[in-house]
């Protein structure tokens, strides 16, 4: 049987709850962690429309994009729209769990999506998040117990890089010390100078484990009062972050470029408006998934030549536009998400078969854009 604890613990690790921003609201919202899942339901909105097809559809769990309840809430009574949703959701036992901005800021998450949906190539993250702090540890050992205090010390996490563990530097040295009284020395006597040949190791490891890792040196470590250093490094920017940059297969004209964007994205009643030179060649395109205006900063300093993104306003768009670059190409905010959902749905399932467990998914076409008519 896969339960709900079971899905999300593959769902946090795709889109890791601390990824998202403070001010979202991810994570499970009805539901039993011990409850069986067999079939899951993938929608970007919890609208009253993709609540009926979950229940309908006889689904254990609704996986969607955007929160129900994104701002707090002193009552879910079912006198509200949301409040009768929760209730259904409970009545009819069905999950609903939300990846919003940790879907985001993951690698794939939803830009990337988005940038795939259009053929982008050598994508990077328009803001990347920074990656994992990390410490370096350098311990001092006698040249003997070099090979035992590294196995010590990648068992608690240190020496980890990439795909490589146990990864570390070396060197030969001299140790000197003069054991005082009340000592009691390994290697030397009291009131003697005493010089051992000894190893200078170093490792990197997640700040997370700086604990872990020293505790296990110090009971690894032969000598009383072991010599170590703990450094902070530098924080780099990761592969995670929102928003993605990238080149087209082949430069296309503007218009070109935006009649591709139409037919690669479902379709709205918004359409997708454009704002540019139609002849210009656009090669390089950053791409934000959902609403983008405030990005327009980070978007210029990458010298793209086309932004593709949703909920474009009046003032930003034709403020961006007094610059001159890049080229605005604005689509529905849900047709921007929805690639995203087949991503989802193909790595929940990978992550589910490596654990043994399978479910029967779906991807809601239900169009949960909020325009319905454009005249």
């Amino acid at each position: 049987m896969t339960t709900l604890a079971d899905v999300l613990a593959v769902l946090d690790r795709l889109y890791d709850p601390a990824w998202a921003e403070s001010w979202d609201a991810v994570g499970l919202v009805t539901g039993d962690p011990e409850q069986e899942v067999r079939r899951v339901l993938f929608a970007v909105d919890p609208m009253r429309e993709v609540i009926d097809e979950a229940i309908d559809g006889g689904f254990d769990l609704l996986v969607t994009h955007h929160p129900l309840l994104l701002r707090g809430v002193n009552s879910v009574a079912a006198t509200t729209p949301k409040g009768r949703v929760v209730h259904d959701l409970i009545r009819h036992n069905v999950a609903l769990h939300v990846c919003h901005t940790n879907a985001d800021n993951a690698n794939p998450g939803v830009s990337d999506a988005l940038a795939a949906a259009i053929g982008l190539r050598d994508t990077r993250p328009l803001k990347a998040m920074p990656d994992e702090p990390m410490d370096k540890v350098v311990v001092f050992v006698p040249v003997a117990e070099t090979q035992a205090m590294l196995d010590a010390l990648a068992k608690a996490g240190a020496g980890r890089i990439g795909g490589y563990e146990r990864a570390a530097w070396s060197g030969a040295g001299e140790g000197t010390f003069r054991p005082l009284d009340g000592a009691n020395p390994t290697i030397g006597t009291v009131g003697d100078i005493e010089v051992v040949p000894e190893n200078r190791i170093e490792m990197i490891l997640p700040r997370r484990k700086r604990r872990a890792v020293i505790e296990a040196l110090t009971a690894a470590h032969s000598y009383e009062e072991p010599a170590y250093d703990v450094y902070e490094l530098a924080q780099l920017p990761s592969e995670r972050g929102g928003g993605r940059v990238g080149v087209l297969a082949e430069p296309l004209p503007l218009a070109d470029f935006a009649r591709l964007v139409a037919e690669s994205l479902p379709r709205t009643e918004h359409g997708v408006r454009v704002s540019g030179d139609l002849e210009r060649t656009i090669e390089r395109v950053a791409v934000v998934g959902g609403a983008g205006d405030s990005e327009f900063d980070r978007v210029r300093a990458a010298g793209v030549d086309a932004y593709l993104t949703a909920d474009l306003r009046h003032h930003p768009a034709t403020e961006a536009r007094a610059y001159g670059d890049p080229a605005l190409v604005d689509v529905a905010h849900w047709a921007s998400e929805w690639p995203w959902l087949a991503d989802a749905d193909r790595l929940l399932r990978n992550g589910l078969a490596q654990r043994g467990s399978t479910v029967d998914t779906h991807i809601s076409t239900l169009c949960t854009d909020a325009w319905t008519l454009r005249i």
